[in-house]
């Protein structure tokens, strides 16, 4: 029978698809990241917001032990709310601030109980008795609830912000808007490729577009344009200058930006300058010859830059190849495929030491993020050029062997998306809990200077922290655990603000009870972030049975404990985790734990470090691809057996897309499709769908799209028909079959988790 994932995910989408999730009750699982529903907060954050391994935290730390069940949230500060989704309030308290707990300097929150008339609260996190503040004070209703408990967002609300006063700013000054700078590599191959014609042209309508403050007509976000190769230009566009002039830096050992006025501008008054200069960067660069380009300089110039305006901002750097040009942070090619499933293999995924740590220190402290868009056409060492967006916030894009006609759009898409997204700069997080659990590590796009301050020089609405949480004490089943996450930052109008997502979780001494609350998404994002973190440091195959030992665990816990009894030939999974064998086999066929030569190392660190920044349901899709027959089109599973040598499926999982198509498919269908009268004449390197006006066209454009605009990536649709070469890169997406490069298929794997599970009960 069909009772896989899909079935799963199905189930949810009936029970819970189209309904109203209200928070109001503590410990409440939600609905699956792959459902539709419609949040209501009435005092705990949104699963948008937070998302956890287990809704019912196990009351002490042996319990957790024997279940080792990682106890994890998963927390999305800035996740996009669909619109018609109350945005957050913001609340303001003018020159006092907001109110916070005396002894543990947590946030005015629901969890705060007020006392003695209303004069005093005792903070729900630390159980200080501590005074209201006179301006803060309100009478008791015969609840012993504040009569303005509904007018006031943090009192009855999980989400919300504050404005932040100037003891929040850095020296104490209220903060620059941010600003947006964009570096283009201009050397030999990014000319000749079309590539920086493609950015000047997309910039003019694009800057149009910067992000702007709700209810502003424009956008305070700064821009500024420097181009490189060897040597880096900076351009002065100030709005009263008829042409855009040129300052050339090339010491590149000792960075500088030569021109303050006039480098970054609001990009209205200066468009006349501006919209010159980008149409003359292709024409100026035309004939250059020079193919060396410099890296860590082009950051650094970022960052003298955002210093001496006094604001944070991001880099969006266009990059063509290693930077092997003689300057700090000079690389050189290590690639060793001899060092696959040895000992030594950790040390591909590690950055090389030196310049680009201290770099991500200087941009983290100047609240500069950095997003890298690179076009390489061999290796490039991304582990370390990736070091500086991997710990500022950023992302990184690859288009290897970039063409403008089959790659141009894929890449605008990408680029357009980035420009235009939900975004807070120069970030600081910090997790509070309840007595009895803390906050004890942290994966993510993140700094950490110390143990409990999270530093993001961005955070913007795709990015997702998890947080593990260890006990310290035992945990009440009355109070349960609460958890209080502060992020403070500057907004992209330049106001420093205070966001606040509280969660109430359950707590019990039954083991049973902590299975029913799992939730199988949250814990694969933790197992993936932690076993990705894990390759750093040890080989492969310790990680990979490190993977499955506790997979065989927490099953075999479940098993002795909470399942009625059965025979021992039986595999029993808790509800909850009726899939979780199949996406826990999937991660371990991901590239970054295959030891396989054939895959390659730059592909490797680029998956590693996207997967750390990812919230749930990014990890969900990546780890369990939608497979989509075109007629019906509901999802099914994950495996060649599903498809059919008549149909036609759309396959994708955030990052890849396929259409597939049957060998025996219609001669109407391909007609319909691409206007061609048989498979045969079909060429290869497709990579759109012709615009032909009949149903089925518009249907598949219209699944193709609807996806592209809900997915935070933009995916090269690329089109293999069946038995075809191309059809094996599309094989490894079935990931129920067995790995193209090594690695079980699901069947295999659950039969040998099963003989894992029997060996710890017998």
């Amino acid at each position: 029978s069909d009772n896989g994932s899909t079935s799963v995910i199905e189930d949810d989408q009936v029970k819970q698809g189209g309904q109203v999730f209200t928070t109001n009750i503590r410990g409440q699982v939600p609905p699956l990241v792959t459902t539709d529903f419609t949040v209501t907060d009435q005092g705990n954050a949104s699963p948008r917001f937070i998302r956890c391994t287990t809704y019912s935290l196990p009351c002490t730390a042996d319990l957790a032990k024997q279940c080792q069940v990682p106890l994890a949230a998963i927390i999305k500060p800035f996740a996009s709310l669909p619109k018609n989704e109350t945005p957050l309030y913001v609340v303001n308290h003018g020159d006092t601030g907001p109110v916070r707990c005396n002894r543990c300097k947590a946030y005015m929150c629901p969890y705060m109980q007020f006392i003695d008339g209303g004069r005093r609260y005792q903070c729900g996190f630390c159980n200080c008795v501590n005074e209201v503040p006179v301006f803060y004070f309100q009478h008791l209703d015969h609840m012993g609830r504040r009569v303005d408990f509904y007018e006031r967002p943090e009192l009855s609300l999980g989400s919300y912000e504050f404005v932040a006063t100037l003891d929040y700013c850095k020296n104490n000054k209220p903060p620059n808007p941010p600003a947006y700078i964009f570096m283009i590599d201009v050397s030999y191959n990014n000319i000749k490729s079309g590539l920086v014609k493609l950015i000047c042209d997309e910039l003019k309508t694009l800057l149009e577009k910067l992000p702007r403050e709700e209810g502003m007509d424009t956008s305070a976000i700064k821009v500024g344009f420097v181009t490189y190769n060897k040597v880096l230009h900076f351009y002065n566009v100030k709005s009263t200058l008829a042409q855009p002039q040129m300052m050339v830096v090339s010491d590149t050992a000792e960075m500088f930006v030569p021109l303050l006025d006039g480098f970054l501008v609001n990009y209205q008054d200066s468009r006349a300058v501006i919209y010159n200069l980008l149409d003359q960067i292709p024409d100026m660069f035309a004939d250059t010859a020079e193919s060396e380009t410099v890296f860590a300089p082009v950051i650094q110039a970022g960052v003298e830059a955002f210093k001496a305006a006094e604001c944070s901002g991001k880099l969006f750097i266009f990059h063509s190849s290693m930077p092997t040009a003689e300057a700090p942070g000079k690389l050189k090619n290590r690639d060793d495929k001899k060092l696959v499933n040895t000992d030594k293999e950790k040390t591909l995924f590690q950055p090389q030491k030196g310049v680009y740590e201290q770099l991500s220190k200087d941009c983290v402290a100047s609240g500069c993020c950095v997003d890298l868009f690179l076009f390489p056409s061999q290796y490039t060492d991304i582990a370390t050029m990736a070091d500086v967006p991997s710990h500022t916030g950023g992302s990184v894009y690859k288009y290897s062997n970039f063409q403008v006609e089959t790659d141009g759009e894929h890449f605008l898409r990408d680029l357009r998306k980035d420009v235009q997204k939900s975004i807070g700069f120069d970030a600081i997080m910090r997790v509070r809990t309840s007595t009895g659990f803390r906050a004890t590590d942290f994966f993510g796009g993140i700094y950490m200077n110390n143990t409990t301050d999270v530093e993001m020089a961005a955070v913007d609405c795709d990015k997702g922290m998890t947080v593990e949480f260890k006990h310290d004490d035992t945990l009440s089943e009355e109070t349960g655990a609460l958890m209080q996450c502060a992020l403070l930052y500057t907004t992209i109008s330049g106001q420093r603000r205070l966001r606040i997502h509280n969660l109430s979780l359950n707590c019990s001494s039954q083991l049973s009870e902590l299975y029913k609350s799992c939730e199988t998404d949250s814990l694969i994002n933790f197992f993936a972030k932690s076993a990705y973190r894990a390759i750093l440091n040890q080989p492969l195959k310790n990680v990979r049975e490190i993977l499955v030992n506790q997979t065989a665990h927490m099953l075999a816990c479940y098993r002795k404990n909470c399942a009625s009894p059965s025979a021992a030939s039986q595999l029993i999974l808790p509800d909850a985790m009726k899939v979780f064998p199949v996406y826990m086999n999937s991660l371990m066929k991901t590239a970054p734990l295959v030891g396989s030569t054939e895959l390659s190392t730059d592909d490797r660190a680029h998956q590693r470090l996207s997967v750390m920044a990812m919230g749930v349901e990014d990890t969900q899709l990546l780890l369990y691809p939608r497979l989509i027959p075109l007629k019906p089109a509901t999802p099914v599973r994950c495996s060649e057996e599903r498809l059919t040598d008549s149909g036609i499926f759309l396959l994708e999982n955030g990052q890849s897309m396929f259409l597939w198509l049957g060998q025996a498919s219609s001669p109407d269908l391909i007609q319909s499709l691409f206007n061609l009268p048989s498979l045969a004449h079909l060429q290869g390197h497709m990579c759109a769908l012709p615009e032909l006006d009949n149903p089925l066209s518009r249907k598949v454009r219209s699944i193709i799209s609807g996806l592209l605009e809900k997915r935070s990536n933009s995916m090269k649709l690329q089109i293999v028909r069946q038995k075809d070469k191309p059809e094996m890169l599309f094989r490894q997406f079935l990931v129920e079959d067995k790995g193209l490069h090594g690695g079980a298929s699901y069947m295999d794997f659950l039969c040998y988790v099963h003989r894992e599970i029997r060996q710890l009960l017998t």
